[in-house]
């Protein structure tokens, strides 16, 4: 009797749950707008560009074509810039995980005032934008900046650190870690101490609770740091220009070269779309074997 009467009930406890819904639908819509407006929309006209054809004296005709991309796929030089980006994105996404995991760890770890205080030198930096913070890392790695004169002045020699991938790595790595530590900060406070204190009350050391404990049930903060700072280093455009002076090529600047100094919209658009869906691609990937790692801990 008590089944049925629950079975009952259960229809009108979904009615019910109805305005709920829709009232979180109507709190969704302003963010959902501005979604489409601001990035649904542009690339759906990225789209539209890629397949029209390029002309002189306009941004394109208005002619369908697939040359675009076939001139896209089949450039090896555009392969290589493709690589070179990825490979920054890989570079740096491991980077600031090496770096960005003993800090968040000891934040959450650390009292109250410690923690304050390294949270506000982690944020004071973004505070300031990232052309100002690339031009203080120009001021830092020039022929004659403070590096090279501390370095000449130890006597080992001036260092090219300017106009070069390292410069470029350099730059890349210090801009973007606050987002990973940010984003592995969330899932080390969410650990229970806990778990931890009765691993090494079982014998387990240090690093074998970090290992089998710790590092197990922070993976979604990696996984969502890394692909968030893969995401931004590979559609950074600010960063490569500065310090890598046009000599280091990724794809965003090849894209802005092909549509303003050789005003061919459609093979810029192309090449967009392209690098879109192979970022895609490898963060649906990413994600799908990180799920896999996160529910074979679970």
């Amino acid at each position: 009797m008590e089944t049925t009467a629950h079975r009952a009930r259960s229809p009108e406890r979904a009615v019910r749950a109805v305005p709920g819904q829709q009232a979180a639908w109507l709190l969704m819509l302003p963010a959902l707008l501005l979604l489409g407006v601001f990035f649904v929309t542009p690339y759906l006209y990225l789209l539209y560009v890629s397949f029209m054809t390029h002309t002189t004296g306009a941004p394109y005709r208005q002619e369908f074509t697939f040359d675009n991309y076939l001139e896209t796929v089949r450039d090896p030089f555009n392969w290589r810039i493709i690589w070179q980006t990825l490979r920054f994105g890989f570079v740096t996404s491991l980077v600031t995980l090496v770096l960005s995991y003993p800090l968040a760890y000891h934040m959450t770890r650390a009292s109250s005032r410690i923690k304050g205080l390294l949270m506000i030198m982690l944020l004071s930096p973004l505070l300031v934008g990232i052309v100002v913070r690339s031009y203080g890392w120009m001021i830092l790695l020039a022929d004659q900046g403070l590096i090279n004169q501390a370095i000449t002045g130890l006597g080992l020699g001036s260092v090219q650190l300017m106009y070069n991938e390292t410069g470029v790595m350099i730059g890349l790595i210090h801009i973007y870690m606050p987002f990973m530590v940010l984003s592995l900060l969330g899932s080390l406070q969410a650990i229970d101490p806990d778990l931890e204190r009765a691993a090494r009350s079982l014998g387990a050391g240090t690093w074998q609770t970090l290992r089998r404990v710790t590092w197990p049930l922070s993976l979604p903060g990696v996984a969502s740091g890394t692909v968030l700072v893969f995401v931004l280093t590979v559609s950074a455009y600010v960063i490569p220009s500065l310090l890598g002076g046009y000599r280091v090529l990724t794809l965003p600047l090849l894209v802005v070269q092909t549509v303003e100094e050789l005003f061919n919209w459609p093979a810029g658009s192309a090449m967009a779309i392209v690098f879109f869906v192979i970022t895609i691609a490898i963060v649906a990937t990413y994600l799908k074997l990180m799920d896999r790692a996160m529910r074979g801990v679970a």
